[in-house]
Parts: C-alpha cells; structure tokens; sequence
C-alpha cells in the first residue's frame, strides 16, 4: 500500500515503494527494484530488534550450521539489528561483489543507498564484508560462499583478510 507524505506547501503526493521481494538467482529471496532509482537514492532502512553483540552471539550459538539464516548487522560496539526480529524487507537484499547499492550507519540506523543507477526489475545487492577471525579456514569460506555470478567475485561474503587487520 502506498504511503502519503505531506509536502510543505500543504499538497500531498505519494510515495510509490521502491522494491519489492520475490525469489533470486543470487540466493533464496532477492529484493528488485519495482521502478528506476537514481544512484545517491536512501531507498530503505534495515530494521529489526536491536540487541546487544553478547545477546546476538547468545541468540545464535552454535553458529551459522545451526542458524544457517542469521539477519545481523552491526550498528556499532554496543548495538546490533537482529532483522529475523521485526525486520523489514531491507533483509532480503543480497550479497554482491559488484553491488549497485551501500549500507550506510547514520547515527544509530542503518540505510540503504544506491551506488549506481538502478533500473526497474534489478536486484538490490551490497558487500556484506563480512569479517572472519584468524581462525577463519575453509568451512567458513564454504558456509560464507558467494554466488553472485560478477566478473570480479571473489568466491566468498567475507572480507579480504588484507581489508580488516
């Protein structure tokens, strides 16, 4: 359903939605864009419950063999938006090599922005750069595998060790 917002001279318009979710050749469900997004667009924010990391990494012992679908993102040392929690649709947008959008933390919210121009039927994607440990070996690249199909794929969500000591 579309929403109304208020104009300041009084008018008011609609806000046609900006994505919508159905299955993708990337990873199970997909976000695509219903209509053309200009690159610098903030098209959704990340929801979900926000927790604590100790109360995330209690919630999901066990790792990612007995959670295989775990919605976390960072906010900063203190938070994390658990969106398996009253998340939204921005959930669904998938990993990317070559992403067409960013995650953006402005003070404690994280937005979705695009990078590039999107046109209408496109999927959603940002670089998850997801960070491994020192202990981070071949299970992890197998469990963290990306299959986002881009000339430049690295093979893996998580981030070259190079980018995070």
């Amino acid at each position: 359903m579309p929403r109304r917002t208020r104009q300041t001279n009084g008018s008011r318009r609609v806000k046609r939605a900006l994505l919508e979710v159905k299955p993708s050749p990337i990873a199970g469900m997909g976000a695509f864009a219903l209509r053309r997004i200009r690159r610098g667009t903030q098209i959704i924010e990340y929801r979900g419950e926000r927790i604590t990391p100790q109360e995330a990494d209690a919630r999901y012992a066990g790792g990612p063999a007995a959670h295989p679908i775990v919605l976390l993102f960072s906010v900063n040392s203190r938070t994390v938006i658990d969106a398996g929690v009253n998340g939204n649709e921005a959930r669904y947008i998938n990993h990317s090599c070559a992403p067409n959008c960013e995650a953006v933390t402005r003070g404690r919210r994280i937005w979705i922005y695009a990078l590039t121009h999107i046109l209408p039927g496109e999927e959603l994607t940002y670089d998850y750069n997801l960070i491994g440990d020192e202990d981070t070996g071949d299970a992890d690249q197998t469990q963290y595998a990306c299959h986002c199909g881009a000339p430049n794929c690295r093979g893996t969500m998580l981030r070259p060790h190079a980018e995070h000591r």
